[in-house]
């Protein structure tokens, strides 16, 4: 089984230098260089009548048609467009090659660097406590957010989501007024590095990217050096068709538009899920203790030498996307952990404390540290991004199909979250270095319950996900989900239920996400 992962492996020690080169205060824009310009085995020119998440008809947002390409304004677009391919700077022509990647791709590498570059615990302060980041003071020590799985898991699924809505909506608009591109109404006009498409080019999809990835992203985002980082990005995709000879300034501006437009009301759920209440106060998390132990149980505690607050503990409140919180909070707490006080309890006691020493083998711990995930990371979602990236490259996916795609693994993991945190929160289960101290793991002990494991049910859902999206390596992601799950084991920090039921956890939340997606009309 590991073998079989080895292309990945190298691939992920290579994102992860880019990563690092980033946290040096380098470029972002060398992360990801690998990809190619983007000509799609298929267009998806039906996009526009499939299933959106939040909008109502593809069409609820609505933009004027644009004037007709024999108009005097357009053919003024038209020498702009020449002008500007006989001027292009330098800065310019890097920027054209690094967005004809694909732009759905280049935002979640921007993602998930932002993530790992922000996924850093607050430090404890002079007066022994831990401060919470503020979204309302950004820029203070800690700097907002402090990207952790929860966290990441929600921005991953909400930028998904957003650019996705936003696709089809510009794909039905391309149908409706069906305005050429420029090379197709001036034959004069070669597009630079890109690739000539056949769809309709208003409104232009790239600024509809540009528009909704950055009105999501400067929130989950919102310290300085990230928002100028974000904007920069955002220009440069809003124009690099233009620079390139593909789009008109017409086409890119109602693109803007309606990203714009479609990212509000994508805002609204998203400030009204739940999320700001995942925090809880002192007096809830003492109840979450308390609870516990009058069942004649032992609680979680904090292990760390001055003892921080659970992780957004109530984060299993936040409203998930494929399926109401009553129907997730049931399927949530269905397998009940062992008791504490129990003998087999013990007995997977001892085997946490068997794998951090006489199995703690090179193989063993090479697994523990790929799968870690930890501080300064991507986060687990992040990872399975990473891999489903590698599998939308390959199969040479249109922005609109790469945006689905995204969107239903991103969501799955964002249920799989709220669901996990559900289960952590309800059964309050310690970890197995509180339940026997002389455990020393292999891997940081995350500042949350054990039970269960986090990393088993995001790995479960999103291999259901990529089993469903790319059936001929189904089995192959279900080796890694279980490796990923047994990795928390051999790192000492997760029994053997923890793993196991969240695997089956994230199973069940994946086919949630399956369903949708043989429901949305793509074919």
């Amino acid at each position: 089984m590991k073998s079989s992962f080895i292309s990945i492996k190298k691939l992920f020690a290579a994102v992860s230098a880019l990563v690092v080169i980033w946290a040096c205060e380098k470029s972002l824009d060398k992360d990801g260089t690998e990809l190619e310009t983007l000509v799609p085995t298929k267009v998806d020119a039906d996009a526009g009548t499939w299933k959106p998440y939040i909008l109502q008809t593809a069409t609820e947002v609505a933009l004027t048609a644009p004037e007709d390409v024999s108009s005097a304004n357009y053919q003024k677009e038209l020498q702009e467009v020449k002008t500007a391919m006989g001027n292009i700077s330098d800065e310019q022509r890097l920027a054209i090659r690094y967005w004809a990647g694909g732009g759905i791709l280049r935002w979640n590498q921007i993602m998930r660097s932002l993530v790992a570059k922000r996924n850093l615990p607050p430090a404890e302060n002079a007066t022994g406590e831990y401060p919470i980041p503020n979204s309302a003071n950004p820029n203070a020590d800690p700097i907002f957010p402090f990207a952790n799985p929860p966290y990441a898991s929600r921005a991953y699924a909400y930028v998904s989501v957003a650019q996705y809505d936003a696709l089809v909506a510009a794909m039905a608009y391309k149908q409706q007024y069906k305005r050429k591109a420029p090379y197709q109404v001036d034959a004069s006009i070669t597009p630079v590095i890109v690739s000539k498409s056949t769809l309709p080019s208003f409104p232009s999809e790239d600024a509809v990217m540009a528009a909704v990835s950055y009105e999501f992203m400067k929130r989950l985002f919102p310290a300085t050096e990230d928002t100028l980082f974000l904007y920069k990005k955002k220009e440069e995709q809003k124009w690099f068709k233009l620079w390139a000879g593909a789009s008109t300034r017409s086409d890119i501006e109602a693109g803007e538009k309606l990203g714009k437009a479609i990212a509000t009301k994508i805002l609204a759920r998203y400030s009204s899920d739940g999320m700001r209440n995942a925090i809880g106060v002192k007096a809830q998390w003492d109840s979450l203790s308390k609870r516990v132990e009058e069942k004649g149980e032992v609680a979680w505690k904090s292990l760390e030498d001055a003892p921080r607050p659970p992780m957004l503990p109530f984060f299993g409140n936040v409203k998930p996307w494929n399926m109401t919180n009553p129907e997730l909070q049931q399927l949530s707490i269905q397998y009940p952990p062992l008791s504490y006080n129990s003998a087999e309890f013990k007995k997977q006691v001892a085997e946490v404390k068997e794998y951090v020493t006489t199995k703690a083998t090179r193989e063993n711990i090479a697994i523990v540290h790929f799968w870690a995930d930890g501080a300064g990371t991507y986060t687990p979602p992040g990872h399975w991004n990473a891999i489903a990236e590698k599998y939308i490259v390959a199969d040479k996916q249109s922005e609109f199909r790469a945006a689905r795609n995204l969107a239903l693994l991103n969501t799955a993991m964002m249920d799989a979250a709220i669901s996990c945190w559900y289960t952590k929160t309800y059964y309050y289960f310690p970890r197995p270095s509180q339940a026997d101290p002389s455990i020393k793991t292999l891997t940081g002990v995350p500042n949350f319950p054990a039970y269960s494991s986090g990393h088993s049910t995001f790995s479960a859902a999103a291999a259901t996900v990529l089993g469903y999206l790319f059936p001929t390596d189904a089995s192959k992601f279900n080796d890694m989900a279980s490796e990923a799950s047994m990795s928390r084991l051999m790192g000492g920090i997760h029994y053997r239920m923890d793993c196991e039921f969240g695997l089956k956890y994230g199973k069940l939340v994946g086919d949630k996400a399956v369903a949708r997606g043989q429901q949305d009309g793509v074919k």
